[in-house]
């Protein structure tokens, strides 16, 4: 990781981000994968084998389950709309199935089934 300082109008030393190079953060995504938090010895460990300090890999990784958590929240919701109008959409669906046999022509003669269907679900409804 290269931090950068740079001077501000001043000429006091001012912290920039740090940039981290692909195959850090390849190793820090990988890690990620396998657990979304790091113990002390394993932070260090992580931390001292890609040439970064504890707390930049901290701070990565507290930056990164920011991230899962938002996406993972984002899904969630999406999930959730498309469910709800799938359920409406159902819904609306079987509302008309219903109007249809409401609005077909009957026998009397020979609809005697229907008939009886038609008059118990309209007394459920109503």
């Amino acid at each position: 990781a290269q931090t950068g300082m740079v001077l501000d109008k001043d000429g006091k030393k001012k912290h920039s981000r740090p940039t981290f190079s692909g195959q850090q953060i390849f190793a820090l995504e990988k890690t990620f994968e396998q657990t979304k938090y790091l113990a002390g010895p394993e932070r260090a460990r992580l931390a001292y084998s890609l040439g970064m300090t504890e707390s930049q890999v901290k701070v990565w990784f507290q930056n990164r389950r920011t991230k899962w958590r938002k996406r993972h929240a984002a899904e969630m919701a999406s999930a959730k709309k498309k469910h709800d109008s799938e359920t409406e959409k159902l819904k609306e669906s079987s509302e008309n199935e219903d109007d249809d046999e409401y609005n077909k022509p009957l026998d009397p003669n020979s609809d005697d089934e229907k008939i009886t269907r038609l008059l118990k679900k309209h007394k459920s409804t109503n």
